[in-house]
């Protein structure tokens, strides 16, 4: 999804730091409320970024969680993770490669016979470690479906999509590239993954997350909600503009609250999970710290690929350059809601980055080469503290 400049109205809220965590230096503290703080003024209506570390962390909160009710966003607010969700997913289907219940090398056609044809698709061709490498060449089934304008978005907001609806959209268009030839980020290939674990396990692909990841690492703020469009209390509210039809250049238009929506379009396992800061540290710490994977399937997770606009990326987990030197990490977005991330290799020290919108950007503001939220995590992987 293309980012967009956005109008924020002067937000006034006090930037307070938690009270819950005190051990960061005090500079470093100081330069993420400073972060934080721009996030608001270049336009997000709010900003909450958390730092964990083996000697404590820092957090640090900017902006409102609610426009109408000029509440500050919540320290513990819930959030949709939106793509970050296929490292779950994707660290679940190595834990059945390491029982031998599944190969990475395994075709899709192996699981789902028949399900991916047509058009110049075959599932004979398509291997599990490419879709979850994003190097399967699949259509991306999100760029069929009207959810990228004001009307789209309202009207079809509530909707629920299959997963084998969402394939059959994407099988519908010829493939992007080769398999294996290419890379191209593309949700269908998490929709398939989800597919693939439950016929491999007969169960729910949410039901392997919950017990394989969420419960042995204590995730108590982390929940798959199916088709609920609602968040978990407390929750910062989610707000957008849309490009107006037919306007040109391209103008945006009035905010809109997007709070509600079905996450799980497609089935869900593309990027439907709602979690909190300290559970995505929780869970990227106890990841890279060796806690969820065994080492070689691990090391199976971190083979990267050349991936333009994300570095590098492996079996979902994204490898980039800050200036301290390499992390990894696995943003997410949905209307209304950023998430950005960042784990040092040895997964002592990892930043969470929440806003409450997907188009954090003043109009007229010169967009940046690259994410808004690389500031933030640079400073928080790299600073002192």
């Amino acid at each position: 999804m293309k980012r967009t400049s956005v109008v924020i109205a002067a937000l006034c809220a006090a930037t307070l730091v938690s009270p819950a965590v005190a051990s960061a230096a005090p500079s470093l503290q100081r330069t993420l409320q400073r972060d934080a703080d721009t996030l608001v003024a270049n336009g997000s209506p709010g900003a909450l970024v958390e730092l964990s570390t083996g000697n404590g962390g820092v957090k640090v909160r900017s902006g409102h969680g609610d426009l109408r009710t000029r509440t500050p966003v919540p320290w513990n607010g819930h959030f949709r993770i939106a793509s970050f969700s296929k490292t779950f997913l994707s660290a679940t289907m190595l834990q059945l490669v390491g029982e031998g219940r599944l190969s990475l090398e395994d075709t899709v056609d192996r699981w789902l016979p028949g399900v991916v044809s047509g058009n110049g698709n075959d599932g004979k061709a398509i291997t599990v470690r490419q879709l979850l490498q994003h190097t399967s060449g699949l259509h991306d089934y999100m760029a069929e479906l009207d959810l990228f304008t004001e009307k789209g978005f309202l009207r079809h907001r509530f909707d629920e999509l299959s997963a084998s609806e969402a394939v059959k959209l994407a099988v519908g268009k010829p493939p992007e590239f080769e398999p294996g030839t290419s890379w191209g980020y593309s949700n269908t290939n998490y929709v398939l993954a989800g597919l693939v674990t439950e016929k491999v396990t007969g169960r729910d692909w949410r039901q392997e997350i919950v017990e394989r990841i969420v419960r042995p690492l204590d995730l108590r703020e982390t929940t798959l909600p199916h088709t609920s469009p609602f968040l978990p209390a407390p929750y910062a509210r989610g707000y957008d503009r849309f490009v107006v039809e037919g306007s040109n250049p391209p103008r945006l238009g009035r905010r809109v609250d997007v709070t509600l929506m079905n996450p799980s379009m497609g089935g869900g396992a593309d990027g439907s999970i709602n979690s909190t800061t300290e559970d995505g540290n929780k869970f990227l710490r106890a990841l890279l710290g060796g806690k969820v994977l065994e080492p070689a399937l691990l090391a199976e997770m971190k083979k990267t690929v050349p991936a333009p606009g994300l570095g590098e990326y492996g079996l979902g987990l994204a490898k980039a350059k800050a200036s301290c030197g390499e992390y990894w990490n696995h943003g997410g977005a949905l209307p209304g809601y950023l998430t950005g991330n960042g784990v040092t290799e040895d997964g002592k020290r990892s930043v969470m980055v929440s806003l409450n919108t997907l188009t954090p950007y003043n109009p007229g503001a010169e967009l940046p080469a690259g994410n808004p939220l690389d500031p933030v995590i640079d400073h928080a992987l790299c600073g002192r503290g």
